[in-house]
């Protein structure tokens, strides 16, 4: 129960963390990815802090001998960069800069404009769905 509430509690500051930078809207990530347009540099100081946060924090916590509510720490094992990672890399990225929605902030703005995430939804779970198959 207490690894549930803590999901839910990481869940809701996260969620809130997209809400008010502003992550789900499209047009505003559109924009920061738009570097020869009307760029919006705003969103590389949410990732910039984002990443101090982690670089800060990641030091003590993997200094533990397993996190708080896990039996031990789930780290990648693969880490070389091969062409299966290139190309989901690429797609994820096309995908974010077409639609302006990552997973994280699609999910969340269909919650808050349905009408608008319901072309994005359809796609994640489409592409999902063929990743496992590929995968397998």
């Amino acid at each position: 129960m207490k690894r549930i509430i803590i999901a839910l509690l990481s869940g809701l500051i996260f969620g809130a963390g997209l809400v008010i930078s502003e992550m789900v809207n499209p047009t505003k990530v559109q924009d920061f990815l738009d570097l020869f347009g009307n760029w919006d540099p705003s969103l590389a100081f949410v990732m910039g802090g984002a990443v101090a946060v982690t670089l800060l924090s990641s030091r003590f916590i993997m200094k533990r001998k397993a996190p708080l509510f896990a039996d031990r720490f789930y780290m990648a094992v693969k880490t070389s960069v091969d062409s299966r990672l290139l190309l989901g890399a690429s797609l994820f990225g096309i995908g974010w800069g077409l639609s302006g929605y990552c997973p994280g902030p699609g999910i969340l703005s269909a919650m808050i404009n349905p009408t608008e995430a319901m072309v994005f939804l359809p796609a994640l779970l489409v592409g999902g769905w063929i990743g496992q198959r590929l995968s397998a």
